[in-house]
């Protein structure tokens, strides 16, 4: 469970962090939970994403299903 693990990071310490956890992942068969607002590492490496607005579940599915999501949009990826 990771928790927060690219807060304070620069744009190329997260792809760094990005291919570790990919590593770790694969090299040992984990599931990773994480939990985490930089999007781009989000939709980078998982293959099933949980969305929650102030604790209510309001979307899930890959990657690229949650992000065309209007509620999800709103809540997470700049939407009005």
């Amino acid at each position: 469970m990771l928790d927060e693990p690219a807060a304070g990071m620069n744009s190329n310490e997260t792809k760094e962090l990005t291919t570790l956890i990919d590593w770790i992942k694969d090299e040992f068969k984990l599931t990773i939970i994480l939990i985490e607002h930089d999007m781009s590492l989000v939709m980078g490496i998982c293959s099933k994403v949980f969305v929650f607005d102030y604790g209510t579940l309001i979307a899930s599915g890959t990657p690229n299903e949650v992000q065309n999501i209007e509620q999800v949009i709103k809540a997470y990826l700049g939407g009005e």
